[in-house]
């Protein structure tokens, strides 16, 4: 995985001081950075059966749905409020500097689907663990949750004992 690291930007004190981005807009305009990332992510869970692939907006649709196509399961973006069109359940949760609420359709997920949950980053956790509590209110199963990138330092993989998390980057400080 050293190879996507490599295309992945760090920019110091964004988005405020002390905090280290890690800008993943560089590796997707790469076009071999951004097929290999598909491909490793698919790697992480070929052998899967797998109903529904969540997207956590926004950078999370962009490596969910090509996901979903080689999986042959279905697409489902989780949103921030007011996005979503149809009946919704919503779930609001701490960050690191506030709260923040994630929506789906309440139909977007079936009793007893397979779902896998992908983002682009697990930092704290506050968000994916949102997520895994919106799947199984609506009765689903989360099957795993799958990053690209991983900051361990943070221990947000803390809050998911007894699921699987798998990560393609990690960083340790």
């Amino acid at each position: 995985m050293e190879h996507l690291r490599k295309l992945i930007r760090e920019v110091p004190d964004f988005p405020k001081a002390g905090i280290n981005f890690y800008d993943i807009t560089t590796l997707l305009k790469d076009p071999d950075g951004l097929k290999n990332t598909i491909e490793a992510l698919y790697g992480l869970c070929a052998d899967e059966k797998i109903d529904t692939v969540i997207g956590v907006e926004s950078r999370g649709f962009i490596f969910a749905t090509p996901l979903a196509i080689r999986l042959n399961a279905g697409f489902v973006p989780v949103r921030k409020p007011k996005k979503l069109p149809a009946e919704k359940v919503s779930i609001s949760y701490d960050l690191e500097y506030g709260q923040d609420t994630l929506e789906v359709h309440k139909d977007a997920v079936g009793e007893g689907h397979r779902v896998l949950i992908v983002d682009d980053l697990l930092a704290t956790g506050g968000t994916a663990r949102a997520v895994v509590d919106l799947v199984e209110s609506l009765g689903g199963v989360v099957a795993g949750l799958l990053f690209v990138i991983e900051l361990d330092f943070l221990k947000g993989r803390d809050k998911f004992d007894g699921y699987d998390v798998r990560s393609l980057i990690r960083y340790d400080s």
